[in-house]
């Protein structure tokens, strides 16, 4: 079945055709790095993840693209506001957001540029603006006339005559309010480079045109990136492009918010949620089938009641895969396919929640295989599971989630013998009726992080959240 994905510039779900058969090319607008990341910042990266997971599944060479803009307005800001070099802020938060892409098992690009180091490509691109007559200097700024382009505002259909630009975009020697800053002339204290038409630095939209262009060509399949970013971010990278010459994004893939009490989480209104704080009360897998199985288009209410739900479903999971672990004595493959259903949803623009109810009633299809002691049926099952949840990026047995493939056995290993020793302890006592004492220690164990569970052939541990 062919891929299908909705298209923002088309408002409809298209079927894929990539321009190189075989071959699938994305941008991403990553991370601009004035601040360590919320989860609302990382779930454009997991659910673009997802798909570039599905794409190379179906059989593609996956060229991923994700930027970093580590020079911009807020970053200045900020190290005014701290008394620190702009590129310390950028930096510190740009590791930030590879720690929170990798520990939520994200894979990493196939390129990662910083726009700092793109500037002789922005000069490029201006350089051929201004001789197209599409761009103008003035007063150090160099702006692009967004009326020497019919096709602006077409992917955000808007109406030209009642646009405003947002705020930032008012520099001087404008010929009309509505053009917006390609480059900015430098201010004392600010960054600057070196150009034909003075020192300055780049307008936040020329940076991903000039990238794009340099990595991905002058035609590329897929740009994507959140919902907020179509006007007027995504907007005048197309006006940018095309009137340099570039076919640019065949395909535009926009994922919704993460919102607490229906607004969009960002820094400015207080309501974030650290990556690296999550982590600490939260399990990173919980975290990521939390953001990633909703479908990308669908908005996220975030809640701790919600987050506590996604956990006990994916307990679900996970403890079907344990028990049939035990059970064969040995750790199952993924098998080689994953089920049509499975595979229907995700063509079907991504339908990770519909797919994920297959990996659900695959489960419970295995856990009757287990209870009617049909290993056969359940070992099969459990290859299948462990097929679509490598495509999802929720493999509990994956390396990525146990550690790497040593050093996870040996340490699982080890804490597995020391908490059977105290299983024991805790059936012997519960042996002489001592409950008390048993129910301290199946207390102990929790808060120490770990779930146990009563069974006919004994009691199992697994981890929780702390």
């Amino acid at each position: 079945m062919t891929i299908r994905l909705y298209d923002t510039s088309a408002r409809q779900i298209r079927d894929f055709n990539p321009l190189t058969p075989g071959c699938v090319s994305i941008y991403l607008c990553g991370a601009t790095v004035q601040a360590a990341p919320h989860i609302g910042h990382i779930r454009s990266g997991l659910n673009f993840d997802i798909m570039r997971r599905w794409f190379a599944y179906r059989g593609y060479d996956v060229t991923f693209v994700r930027n970093v803009t580590d020079i911009d307005d807020k970053i200045i800001a900020k190290s005014a506001e701290q008394n620190r070099p702009w590129w310390a802020i950028g930096y510190e938060n740009e590791r930030a957001f590879n720690s929170a892409y990798d520990v939520l098992g994200c894979l990493p690009p196939s390129y990662e540029p910083r726009a700092t180091g793109h500037v002789p490509e922005m000069i490029e691109m201006m350089r051929g603006l201004i001789e197209r007559g599409h761009a103008y200097a003035a007063e150090g700024n160099v702006y692009f006339d967004v009326r020497s382009y019919p096709g602006y505002l077409q992917l955000s259909n808007q109406d030209l005559d009642g646009l405003r630009q947002p705020s930032g975009e008012g520099e001087g020697g404008k010929r009309d309010p509505r053009d917006f800053a390609m480059w900015k002339a430098a201010k004392p204290g600010e960054p600057s480079w070196e150009t034909p038409w003075g020192r300055g630095r780049p307008g936040w939209h020329l940076e991903c045109s000039a990238m794009a262009h340099k990595y991905l060509g002058s035609a590329f399949d897929i740009h994507g990136g959140g919902v907020d970013l179509i006007f007027p971010h995504h907007e005048n990278e197309i006006a940018q492009a095309k009137a340099f010459g570039d076919d640019f994004a065949t395909y535009w893939t926009h994922n919704a918010w993460v919102t607490m009490s229906g607004e969009k989480m960002s820094k400015s209104l207080g309501n974030s949620v650290l990556v690296s704080e999550m982590v600490k009360h939260w399990r990173p897998i919980v975290l990521r089938y939390y953001l990633g199985t909703p479908h990308y288009r669908s908005m996220i209410e975030y809640s701790e009641e919600s987050l506590r739900e996604a956990e006990s479903a994916f307990a679900r999971i996970e403890g079907f895969v344990q028990r049939v672990t035990e059970k064969a004595g040995k750790v199952v493959p993924p098998a080689p396919e994953v089920p049509p259903a499975f595979a229907e949803a995700m063509d079907d623009d991504f339908g990770v929640p519909q797919a994920l109810a297959v990996v659900h009633t695959t489960v419970r299809q295995g856990n009757s295989a287990l209870t009617a002691d049909d290993k056969e049926s359940a070992v099969a099952r459990l290859a299948e599971v462990r097929a679509m949840l490598g495509v999802l990026g929720l493999d509990p047995l994956d390396e990525h989630w146990a550690g790497g493939p040593d050093r996870g056995e040996d340490l699982h290993g080890v804490v597995d013998s020391l908490v059977r020793l105290v299983l024991e302890q805790r059936q012997a006592a519960r042996a002489r009726k001592d409950y008390a004492t048993a129910d301290a220690i199946r207390d102990q164990l929790q808060q120490s992080g770990l779930v146990i569970e009563d069974t006919p052939s004994g009691p199992r541990w697994e981890l929780g959240s702390r």
